[in-house]
């Protein structure tokens, strides 16, 4: 009349347990280390307005870990804390969880974050409040829901220990089943036994109770279709393209099928290897999901840590000694970090470390400029005051008359003037000014003070205006050229004196002047050049000893004076102290050689003295 009914096969293998949290809402990748302070903010505040908030705890830490990290970074930057703090989510967590604590006294500074983040700190705490608010009561809803599945179970174990007729037995089950199914999620650690349990008394009562036939087949129909929905869900779901919603989907579908007893055992094995060939199917679109992004990942890891090794390279150069050259290294620097921000994530593991390390490279850089700039700051601060004691001691000196000994000291404090190192750029003209305007005072009287009989230095000025009438002659006219050439040698010669100092350079001026305009200019005959050179050596008587070396001795004092001359010009010029220094060498070596010719001189006349 009847016969024994096993239900389905159990369903275990693809199937995960429910985990005991939060089912989390996948929301788009988006990179918030890109994003402002403002922006972050923005984006919680717009999450806490969201009714599923609750659902997206990983979104909502994502902001607060890359809020906190550009908090920390941006207060490194105002000079606000230390380059080297705890990991950003360490610190985000103690501020978040000490935000209600008495806040310990420290001396006041200007804190421009201080705003924005109270203002997140707020919304974090609201978040975590509700969130934990919520698993609270989502843990007493699954142990609740726990209770009652146990009594549905004990009231199944009760019906399969009766021997009743059918048409009792029967609807007293299906009640059971409606009771069992209507109750929610149970806490993960008692799912499987808790469900097991269930299945163990559904098969008891197949066993156990005979079953009207029509019922039974009844209740296999149902079933039956109740599978074959779940298995055009799962094929359906496995043409979804998203991978991880399909595979989230199909856990579902499996809690759904053991909830429903068996089919007629015909169909048993044909409609379970439909719903598993469609679960194998998403299972192997996961699986080969997350094997492309493992090798994703891994490719990730290695472009980072070249960026990592480029950025360590530079953070170790221990040659950098100017400014230019620590601006070059961090455009270098951004632009790694602009590649940096281009490539995804490295894999869960590796992701943070790999971070960890580039930030602490770049770090290391930039602490190193802070470092570098401040005491090129201290450096230039220094050589300020340097060089305003130069500017005091040249204003003390700018009205003496002592023309010697004024000019041998303004050159003294030009050459230490240029010795000391760079001021800041805000200054530096001010006090070059100020320098130059004090030398430039002295020198212009200097030079009016000369004797006016002589009046060498307004034949300077007419010797000028001649040089500067050169330069400005232009003209086609061969004869017009010839003529003018005369000119400006006969009105050059009708010219008095310059001061010693200027006579070579002037004379070098007007000779470049007159051969740049007039190629002939200064051209002779070479047999009038032999025949002059003949004359003055037949003219001329041969010297001794003793006057050749006289004649020495004068032409190197006439030297040494022409370069001492020469300095006190060239101190008074922009950029002359290698021309300086270089005469400062001549007349040392001069006087050396003066020396030693005197003590010739003094010789021979002593020999001569004792003939």
């Amino acid at each position: 009349m009847s016969e024994e009914i096993k239900p389905d096969v159990q369903i275990t293998s693809d199937v995960e347990e429910p985990k005991n949290e939060i089912q989390e809402i996948v929301e788009p990748v988006v990179n918030y280390a890109e994003k402002t302070l403002n922006e972050l903010s923005g984006l919680f505040e717009k999450l806490m307005e969201d009714v599923d908030r609750i659902k997206k705890s990983k979104e909502a830490e994502a902001i607060k870990s890359a809020f906190y990290k550009k908090l920390s970074k941006e207060k490194v930057e105002a000079g606000l804390a230390s380059a080297v703090e705890p990991e950003a989510e360490d610190v985000a967590e103690e501020q978040v969880e000490t935000a209600e604590q008495t806040e310990v006294q420290e001396p006041e500074k200007v804190n421009p974050f201080e705003a924005i983040e109270s203002g997140f700190k707020s919304l974090y705490n609201k978040y975590r409040k509700e969130r934990a608010e919520y698993t609270r009561q989502l843990e007493a809803e699954r142990a609740d829901n726990l209770a009652k599945k146990q009594a549905v179970i004990d009231d199944l174990k009760t019906l399969v220990e009766k021997q009743e007729d059918v048409s009792a037995a029967f609807p007293e089950f299906r009640e059971i089943q409606t009771r069992w199914r209507a109750v929610g999620p149970v806490p993960a650690q008692n799912y499987r036994v808790i469900n097991d349990t269930y299945q163990f008394y559904v098969e008891q009562f197949y066993d156990k109770v005979q079953i009207n036939r029509d019922m039974r087949d009844l209740d296999f129909k149902k079933n039956l279709e109740a599978k074959q929905q779940f298995c055009e869900m799962a094929e359906k779901l496995a043409e979804n393209e998203n991978v991880i919603e399909a595979f989230k989907e199909l856990q579902k579908l499996h809690e759904q099928w053991k909830e429903f007893g068996p089919v007629a055992k015909e169909y048993r094995d044909q409609i379970w290897d439909r719903f598993k060939a469609a679960t194998a199917v998403i299972n192997k679109k996961y699986q080969g999901f997350f094997e492309g992004q493992k090798e994703q990942q891994a490719e990730n890891l290695e472009a980072k840590t070249k960026l990592c090794e480029q950025v360590e390279a530079i953070a170790d150069k221990e040659d950098i000694k100017s400014s230019n050259d620590w601006n070059a290294l961090s455009k270098e620097i951004e632009e790694v970090q602009k590649v940096w921000r281009t490539i995804g994530y490295a894999s869960r593991k590796e992701n943070q470390k790999i971070y960890d390390r580039f930030r602490a490279a770049c770090d290391k850089f930039y602490e190193k400029k802070r470092v570098f700039y401040s005491d090129f700051k201290d450096s230039m601060n220094d050589n300020m005051d340097k060089k305003l004691s130069l500017i005091e001691q040249a204003e003390a000196l700018k009205s003496s008359t002592d023309w010697k000994k004024a000019t041998d000291q303004f050159i003294a404090l030009q050459k230490e003037w240029k010795e000391i190192g760079a001021v800041p750029r805000k200054k530096s003209e001010q006090l070059w000014k100020r320098f130059r305007a004090a030398c430039d005072e002295f020198f212009a009287e200097r030079d009016k003070q000369a004797k006016p009989e002589n009046q060498f230095y307004a034949n300077l000025k007419a010797k000028k205006a001649i040089i500067e009438e050169i330069n400005a002659f232009v003209s086609d006219d061969a004869q017009l050229i010839k003529d003018a050439m005369a000119s400006f040698t006969e009105r050059w010669k009708a010219i008095g004196f310059v001061p010693f100092k200027e006579k070579d350079s002037i004379a070098q001026a007007f000779k470049e002047a007159m051969q740049a305009k007039f190629p002939e200019f200064g051209a002779r005959p070479a047999r009038a050049q032999r025949n002059n050179g003949g004359q003055r050596g037949a003219s001329r008587a041969p010297l001794s000893e003793k006057d050749k070396l006289v004649q020495k001795y004068n032409t190197l004092q006439q030297q040494i004076d022409t370069y001492e001359n020469n300095i006190g010009f060239f101190a008074a010029s922009k950029n002359s102290q290698p021309l300086i220094q270089q005469m400062q060498e001549r007349i040392e070596e001069a006087k050396g050689e003066l020396k030693a010719l005197e003590a010739q001189i003094r010789q021979l006349e002593e020999s001569q003295e004792q003939e």
